[in-house]
């Protein structure tokens, strides 16, 4: 495996620096549903039991319940017993779920898009680039 450069570190850095920050900047302007998060954790996931979800999440457990009754109110998700161990649940996404899901991505795509197109020395090849390297670091099966 080649070794990373100082240069390589602190553009590296830079961007996970950046990525959070247009990430919370688009959440915080577009006033989303809370809970998306977690809905986007179900997504990723899979079926997965509460203690779980709030280890993803890093938060308490109590505090992941609540909001996964939130989530079953709202007919985003399901709970059910957990076949292997009948103390605990499991939380599935629902299809109402992933259509939320879906629509939360399209206005997050939709807002990246218009600031990409509205910065004079952006343009779609940039996006593109910046996506490929998201998502070859992200991959499945890399070791991240």
């Amino acid at each position: 495996m080649p070794e990373s450069t100082p240069a390589d570190v602190e553009l590296a850095s830079d961007l996970v620096v950046h990525a959070a920050r247009l990430v919370r900047a688009v959440r915080r302007e577009l006033e989303l549903p809370a809970q998306v998060r977690i809905v986007s954790l179900l997504d990723e996931q899979g079926p997965v039991g509460i203690s779980r979800l709030a280890e993803l999440d890093r938060c308490s457990q109590p505090t992941m319940s609540s909001a996964v009754a939130q989530l079953v109110e709202q007919g985003w998700a399901t709970k059910a017993p957990n076949p292997d161990d009948a103390r605990s649940t499991v939380v599935t996404l629902t299809d109402a779920g992933r259509t939320e899901l879906r629509r939360v991505r399209r206005r997050h795509g939709e807002r990246v898009a218009e600031l990409v197109a509205a910065h004079p020395d952006l343009d779609t090849e940039d996006l593109a680039t910046a996506v490929a390297v998201l998502r070859g670091i992200l991959q499945e099966g890399n070791d991240t």
